[in-house]
C-alpha cells in the first residue's frame, strides 16, 4: 500500500469521524501541503482546489499544463481544467449545499468562494487538517526517514564542493544535481558565506569563498512528497577557537532541545530548552526575532510546517510527529551558525534521523 493509499483512506476515515461530508482544499506552488495531502498533487503553477467526497476526489486547476501534469500522475482522482477556477468550483459546490463542507487553509481559500461561507454550509477545518499533517502515519514517517538519508548523503556533496574561489551558487549546483539524480524533484536550499557580518542564509548570490569563511545551509530534499532538511555549517580551513567555542554552544543548545522531545510537551518546552542554553551564556538577546525566527519546526508534506518550535507556541507534541530541531541564529563574535537534524517524535522520547555528525567541519583550504 503506498503512502498516499494510506493517506487517503485515513482522511476520509476522519472525515467521517468529524460529521464532514465534503472538504475543500486549497493549494499554490508555495503552499501546497493541505492539496497534497488528499490528491498527491505537487503543484508548480497557478492555482488548485480539490473537493474530497467519500465517493470521489476532484482536483481543479487553472493551467492546462499543469491540468495534463496531473493527468497523468495522479492515479484515482478526477482532474479538472478550468480556466475559470472559482466559477467552475462554485458550481460544484452548489450542487454540493446541503452537505457539510470543510475548507483548509481558510485563510488562503478565495474571497468569493469565502464569502458564500453562509450559503454553502462552510466552515473552517484548517485545524483539522493540521491535526493530520502533523501526525504522521507510519508510511509517512517512513518516507521522512527516507528523505533524510538522502539529506545527509547531498551535505557530503555540498561539503565536498567547498573550496575557495568557488561561488556560493556552484555548491548550490552540485548539490542540486545529486538530488536530481536521486530523483528528488524538489529542495529548498539557503545558504550563508562569511563571517560576523552575516546575518542570516538566502539564495545564493554569487559569493566566493575564502580561507576563514563559515558556510552555512540548509538542504531540504522531498522524497515522494515528504521533506527532511538538514543544517551544518562548515569553515574554509582549520576552524578558530572563537569559532569552535560559539558552535559548542549551539551544539549544546539543539542537543537540550532533542533531550526534551517526547509526547505529552509542547513547542514551547523544546524552544525554552534551546534558549535557555543561550541566556545562560548572556546571549538571550540572540534567541530573540530580532535574530531569528524559530528554534526549529515540523517536517513533511511542505518544507516549513507546523509546529512552528518557538516559546509562545502552545502545540502539544504527540508520538508521531516529525520535527527539526535547529537553534540557528546569529552569533555576535563569529557571526551566524546553523545546526539542525530531524527527529520523530515518540512516546519516551524521540529517533533521530539525521546521521551526519554535529561538527564544525574544517575544509582544506
Amino acid at each position: 500500500m503506498s503512502v498516499f493509499t494510506d493517506r487517503r483512506a485515513r482522511l476520509l476515515q476522519e472525515m467521517a469521524g468529524e460529521g464532514l461530508d465534503v472538504l475543500l482544499l486549497y493549494g499554490n506552488a508555495w503552499q501546497n501541503d493541505y492539496l497534497r495531502y488528499a490528491t498527491d498533487f505537487g503543484i508548480l503553477e497557478g492555482q488548485a482546489l480539490a473537493i474530497v467526497r467519500e465517493d470521489g476526489i476532484a482536483l481543479y486547476v487553472d493551467s492546462a499544463i499543469e491540468a495534463d501534469r496531473a493527468a497523468l500522475e495522479c492515479t484515482g482522482i478526477e482532474v479538472v481544467h478550468a480556466a475559470d477556477l472559482l466559477d467552475e468550483v462554485d458550481k460544484a459546490l452548489n450542487r454540493l449545499s446541503n452537505r457539510r463542507i470543510g475548507t483548509a487553509p481558510a485563510r488562503l481559500i478565495p474571497r468569493k468562494l469565502a464569502a458564500r461561507a453562509k450559503d454553502l454550509n462552510l466552515g473552517d477545518r484548517t485545524s483539522f487538517l493540521d491535526r493530520l499533517l502533523m501526525g504522521k502515519l507510519a508510511s509517512e514517517v517512513d518516507a521522512i526517514r527516507r528523505a533524510c538519508k538522502v539529506a545527509d548523503e547531498g551535505y557530503a556533496v555540498f561539503r565536498d564542493a567547498a573550496r575557495p574561489g568557488r561561488a556560493d551558487y556552484e555548491l548550490i549546483a552540485e548539490a542540486e544535481a545529486f538530488f536530481r539524480s536521486k530523483g528528488v524533484d524538489d529542495n529548498f536550499q539557503i545558504i550563508g558565506v562569511g563571517g560576523p557580518e552575516v546575518r542570516g542564509m538566502a539564495p545564493p548570490s554569487g559569493k566566493k569563498l575564502k580561507r576563514g569563511d563559515m558556510v552555512t545551509t540548509e538542504l531540504t530534499p522531498c522524497v515522494d512528497g515528504y521533506y527532511a532538511q538538514i543544517c551544518r555549517t562548515l569553515v574554509i580551513g582549520e576552524p578558530t577557537a572563537e569559532q569552535n567555542k560559539a558552535f559548542a554552544l549551539y551544539r549544546e543548545a539543539m542537543e537540550a532541545g532533542i533531550a526534551a522531545v517526547r509526547d505529552g510537551v509542547t513547542a514551547a518546552d523544546i524552544a525554552r530548552a534551546e534558549n535557555e542554553i543561550f541566556r545562560r551564556e548572556g546571549l538571550g538577546d540572540y534567541v530573540t526575532d530580532q535574530y531569528t525566527r524559530v528554534r526549529g519546526h515540523g517536517v513533511g508534506l511542505f518544507a516549513d510546517t507546523k509546529p512552528h518550535i518557538l516559546e509562545d507556541v502552545t502545540t502539544r507534541i504527540d508520538a508521531g510527529m516529525t520535527l527539526i530541531v535547529h537553534p540557528n541564529t546569529y552569533h555576535p563574535v563569529v557571526g551566524y551558525l546553523v545546526l539542525g537534524d530531524v527527529v520523530a517524535v515518540t512516546k519516551e522520547g524521540c529517533e533521530v534521523f539525521t546521521a551526519t555528525p554535529r561538527e564544525l567541519f574544517g575544509q582544506p583550504a
